[in-house]
């Protein structure tokens, strides 16, 4: 045990306290195991060595007194998050990760190999070993407020390594345990609540957070007076759990392509629980056996060390922007003007009324196209409505405060302006001079621009210093990230005022330099033009779109070429070639196919994807084509060299801002940690570049 617990050296120790209570209708004390690392709700119970062992002696005093029943619950607001993975970084040997595995196991399962009734009292976030903390318990209650319930260790690059895998599947089912396990993980580590729970048949009951302990206690006596039995559902054993296995290989691949080691461990894992008998002990240990294997292989691994350097910008890094100026210098902003009332300006409206409840007024070019995004905003509202996430009430106030017009003069109340109109900087230019005419001196000029200069964009204007870049990526309410782009004479209460409604908004955001293409749209457009480049020198569309899946990204090259459009993609690499014309070249086939307006590079019928013959006729190719390890070489070696150049340009502040950009802005895979830490671990960074960007050991083991 002291080798683990020297790794652990700065754990925050979850205590464990037991307490026994007398509940009317039990005959005996139920001894009351409650979770407490004496912090408050913000700093949440989490596991490491001597937590464990703490939980441990608690059990014993437990078990000690003889109780009728034994429950665990939690402080305030919280079960537990899980393991403490502050440790990890120290951990250097294999035998460390069994020696940890084989310490949560040894004492989570004295709850469920207990003579003893055992009861889970969720009261609050249980995710990652909290959850298995309920798991091993033979009943488990649920607080109806509980926000988040789940297993994300397949995100990191983790299997859910105390009991998890093994008891899920056989206690909600084999495609209720690959939804928690696998799907929610690999959806940017979506949770569930309470009322999920009792659907998945996770949670046995469902009762009110007011006096949810009192209530639990009285729920556990009519279970042990037989009053309340349970329902536990049939699991199926045979066809169910080879389709359950089935769509969890499906998700794996079409998520990471299986490049993600977490995952594929996890479904493995999923799939052996089929023959875990949880009455029989040698069953169990062969289980949990195989668990402490993975959690240990996993430990080791640079993919999990990447997938908590991603963890840490997502949860930390991105919540205190690099380069952002005091807080304290923000402008306050009580009305909203967004010019433009297409699809990106309509999903801008909603999100602004939605989290900021301020006034939003849409304006456009004729009135049909307002009328067109006001209702595109006030149906989105009904859909909450409908949902249950908005009262009648407070739907009808949010659509009372959206609002269109065709004079700009309607923008004279607003403190915040942004645009959506086209990728064009002289339509840019005049749409702000426009409007510098009818709004305050001190209202912010936001763009929502992909690539145009901030700088030559407030060029002309009277005001330059209030004009900034506010870049949101599509779908607007559903990717976190935000680029905030200074121009040259961006002051910094507009930058502020820009970083505190991005707070506002629910949106994470990196500061960027102003050059062309900022940070994602630069190296996706670089990445693209390789992979195009590849084709049009003679490579099957096929062999160049699947030889770059190692780096991470969400989708494939041409189906995320689908997916923004082709005169999108044209646009951004023009305008990124006329400022890079040694890096960024033109695709003659991506012109062919924007010529033709064709929608992409595919199409779809009985045998699948194929390429389209018209698209295959019409893209010139050569007579030198590469390899899919050729096309990964060159695609790698254009990632470190552009990331380079960008970090001596001072687009961002250091590498983990363009990690936080990838991660964010278009989902590149945890166990990369962005790109970076992949770049440095394949040895590309030292070979492009002659240096890692990160530090061995910040993203590596």
């Amino acid at each position: 045990m002291t080798d683990i617990a020297t790794a652990f050296a700065d754990e925050v120790v979850t205590n464990a306290h037991t307490k026994l209570v007398s509940v009317p209708g039990i005959e005996g004390p139920v001894a009351l195991v409650t979770l407490d690392n004496g912090l408050d709700h913000t700093k949440p119970n989490s596991f490491g060595p001597r937590g464990l062992l703490a939980f441990d002696a608690a059990l014993d005093a437990a078990f000690a007194a003889n109780p009728a029943a034994i429950a665990v619950t939690g402080k305030p607001f919280i079960f537990a998050a899980g393991a403490d993975l502050k440790g990890v970084p120290a951990i250097t040997t294999r035998e460390q990760g069994l020696e940890l595995g084989h310490l949560g196991h040894k004492v989570f399962r004295r709850l469920r190999d207990s003579s003893v009734p055992t009861f889970a009292f969720v009261n609050g976030l249980a995710l990652g070993g909290g959850l298995e903390v309920g798991l091993h318990c033979h009943y488990r209650t649920c607080a109806d407020n509980v926000p988040a319930l789940g297993l994300p260790e397949a995100m990191l690059g983790l299997v859910p390594g105390w009991g998890g895998t093994q008891l899920l599947p056989n206690i909600v089912g084999p495609s209720n345990a690959v939804t928690i396990a696998v799907e929610n993980p690999l959806n940017n580590g979506r949770t569930f609540g309470a009322a999920q729970a009792a659907k998945f048949g996770l949670a046995d009951a469902v009762l009110g957070s007011a006096d949810f302990l009192e209530q639990s206690l009285a729920w556990a006596a009519k279970v042990l007076a037989g009053e309340i039995v349970p329902a536990r559902p049939e699991i199926d054993r045979g066809a169910g759990w080879d389709e359950a296995i089935a769509r969890a290989k499906a998700i794996v691949a079409g998520k990471t392509r299986n490049n993600a080691p977490g995952a594929v461990r996890t479904v493995e894992l999923l799939e052996l629980a089929r023959t875990t008998d949880l009455s029989d002990p040698a069953s169990l240990d062969a289980g949990f056996a195989a668990e402490d294997d993975a959690l240990a292989d996993l430990l080791m691994t640079d993919e999990l060390r990447a997938g908590l350097y991603a963890f840490d910008l997502v949860n930390r890094r991105a919540k205190r922007p690099a380069g952002a100026p005091d807080k304290s210098l923000a402008r306050k902003v009580s009305g909203v003007g967004i010019v433009g009332a297409g699809l990106m300006a309509s999903q801008l409206a909603m999100l602004f009324v939605k989290q900021l409840k301020v006034p939003v007024i849409l304006t456009d070019i004729d009135q049909d196209r307002i009328d067109k995004g006001v209702g595109y905003v006030h149906a989105e509202i009904d859909k909450l409505q409908g949902k249950g996430r908005l009262s009648p009430d407070g739907a009808n106030r949010l659509k009372a405060l959206v609002t269109g017009s065709l004079d700009k003069a309607a923008f004279a109340k607003t403190d915040f302006v942004i645009e959506a109109v086209f990728e064009n900087m002289d339509v840019k230019k005049k749409v702000f001079a426009e409007l510098e005419e009818h709004i305050a001196p001190e209202t912010i000029l936001a763009t929502n621009t992909s690539s145009l200069s901030i700088t030559e964009m407030a060029a002309d204007l009277k005001h330059p210093e209030r004009v900034v870049g506010f870049h949101f990526f599509n779908p607007v309410a559903v990717l976190p990230l935000l680029e905030i782009i200074k121009g040259e004479k961006t002051d910094d209460a507009t930058l502020a005022t820009a970083f505190a409604t991005a707070r506002s908004l629910r949106k994470s955001a990196v500061l960027c330099g102003d050059k062309a293409g900022f940070v994602f749209n630069r190296l996706v457009t670089r990445t693209l033009g390789e992979v195009m480049a590849a084709v049009d020198e003679g490579t099957p569309f096929d062999v160049a779109d699947n030889a770059i899946a190692e780096l991470g990204m969400p989708m494939s090259p041409f189906t995320l070429l689908a997916l923004v459009g082709p005169a999108v993609a044209l646009h951004t690499g023009e305008t990124l070639q006329a400022s890079y014309p040694d890096r960024f070249t033109s695709s003659p086939g991506l012109e062919a196919l924007v010529e033709a307006r064709k929608p992409g590079v595919w199409t779809y019928g009985p045998e699948g994807q194929v390429v389209d013959p018209e698209v295959a006729a019409l893209w010139p190719q050569g007579d030198s084509p590469s390899t899919s390890g050729q096309v990964l070489e060159r695609t790698r070696r254009a990632f470190a060299e552009e990331i380079r150049i960008m970090l001596d340009e001072g687009v961002v502040a250091a590498p983990e801002d363009i990690d936080l950009c990838l991660i964010l802005g278009g989902g590149f895979g945890f166990w990369n940690g962005g790109i970076t830490p992949y770049l440095d671990r394949t040895g590309t960074s030292e070979a492009v570049n002659g240096a890692r960007f990160l530090a061995p050991g910040v993203a590596s083991v």
